[in-house]
């Protein structure tokens, strides 16, 4: 198994010929991300591991496919990871190789339509929010706050600094008396757009925080000519996208994987 350098990811493309995940996007443009093959001179299968989320492509019957679908990087931040197989096949070896440290689940999968928007509907959400928070954008300030909470972490985390953040990642979050309450930012950034994250402290949820965070991330692409991929974990995150103009696409499995100690 071959970790590949940067300016080496043209060596995947062949793996993911017509990819719709903006994860995989991210990596094989040079955005972010790690990639594997089986054999640098000639390769018959790889792997894209971006964030949380890991892909696989390519022979899952050559030699190498186990190595890949088996061991996972010990200096991983996060000893875990989403692992989306492209079909049964790829499946039944992650099981095999995991069987007592997977979990199946399912994910949705939304629309990417760049005219599904409606401008003036996004600003009313923004304009709705209640006048004891306040909404901004993400700064050096607000970036180290985000990236010491657990439900904003994620809105930062696969930058590689706050100069990084900054210059290539979108964010927003609404305030309350100064505390964090929620937020929508770049989980990811490609070309033309950047994959939302958004999320909500457990003590202002059911007040409409995300619904505003998201408008006004959305607005902030649409005025710039970049798409606001999104990509839903559970329907909650479905039902908000499709209140913000998206469609549902269709469900998909991914398997959580784990090599270390149980996130907290």
């Amino acid at each position: 198994m071959i970790l590949l350098k940067p300016g080496q990811e043209r060596l995947l493309e062949q793996f993911f010929p017509n990819p719709v995940d903006t994860t995989i996007w991210s990596y094989l443009q040079g955005w972010f991300g790690q990639g594997w093959v089986d054999s640098a001179e000639h390769p018959s299968c790889g792997r894209i591991i971006g964030g949380d989320f890991c892909f696989f492509g390519g022979d899952a019957a050559a030699p190498g496919a186990q190595e890949l679908v088996r061991d996972f990087p010990a200096n991983r931040a996060k000893q875990w990871v989403l692992a989306v197989p492209p079909d049964g096949k790829w499946a039944a070896l992650l099981i095999a190789a995991h069987p007592e440290k997977h979990q199946k689940l399912t994910r949705y999968a939304i629309k990417k339509e760049p005219d599904c928007f409606d401008r003036a509907a996004l600003q009313r959400y923004v304009d709705s929010l209640a006048p004891e928070f306040t909404l901004h954008r993400i700064d050096g300030e607000l970036y180290h706050r985000c990236m010491a909470e657990r439900f904003t972490h994620d809105f930062c985390s696969n930058f590689a600094s706050q100069q990084d953040f900054l210059d290539r990642g979108i964010g927003f979050v609404a305030l309350h008396d100064g505390n964090l309450a929620a937020g929508a930012s770049s989980y990811t950034s490609y070309d033309s757009g950047i994959e939302i994250e958004i999320g909500t402290h457990p003590d202002y949820r059911r007040r409409g925080l995300a619904t505003v965070c998201g408008a006004r991330l959305i607005l902030h692409c649409l005025d710039h000519g970049l798409y606001p991929a999104w990509d839903a974990a559970n329907p909650e995150s479905v039902a908000l996208s499709e209140k913000l103009g998206y469609h549902f696409d269709y469900e998909y499995d991914a398997y959580f994987i784990l090599w270390g100690e149980m996130p907290t």
